[in-house]
């Protein structure tokens, strides 16, 4: 009776197998840190329009993107295509902006310039070097065809973002 206790014991073994998940688990920390380093302004030049142009008494905002492993990320920047808080407008407000290396820690980075990008609002730059690169991103809205910006609260958003190549 025990040898037929002990096999039904092992066959019941065999049946009731157990499974066992074992997570691995890793953190990865950003390599590419982007900041905000001057916070924009619009001037308004005319009736119809404001800019982040300095002659227009306005300040374009500063990105900075610092990069610790090189050819690891790309900077995508897109400049303003629309307010996102403003009084009702009942007219078409056409935007027009670039972006611009303002200031590099390596030399070698003034060619992010010639190198990057372009399309739509949006500007891409491989950031090839380590270090730190700020971006100067201007905006400009013009609103319809010869007509006054009603009186308010204007602002608009800049999105920087570091991509991993």
């Amino acid at each position: 009776m025990f040898k037929k206790i002990l096999a039904a014991s092992i066959a019941l073994t065999a049946v009731n197998a157990f499974a066992l998940d074992a997570p691995i688990v890793g953190n990865v920390e950003s390599k590419c840190v982007v900041t905000l380093d001057k916070q924009g302004v619009f001037g308004n030049p005319t009736s119809s329009e404001l800019s982040t142009d300095a002659a227009d008494g306005g300040v374009a905002p500063v990105i900075r993107y610092d990069v610790v492993i090189a050819d690891s990320y790309k900077a995508v920047v897109t400049h303003p295509s629309a307010f996102s808080q403003s009084p009702a407008l009942n007219d078409t407000v056409t935007w027009t902006g670039s972006t611009d290396v303002d200031a590099v820690s390596d030399a070698q980075m003034s060619a992010y310039d010639t190198s990057k990008v372009e399309y739509d609002n949006t500007t891409e730059i491989d950031l090839e070097f380590t270090g730190s690169t700020w971006f100067a991103v201007s905006s400009a809205a013009d609103y319809g065809v010869n007509k006054a910006l009603p009186g308010g609260t204007y602002t608009a958003i800049v999105e920087a973002n570091c991509i991993a190549l």
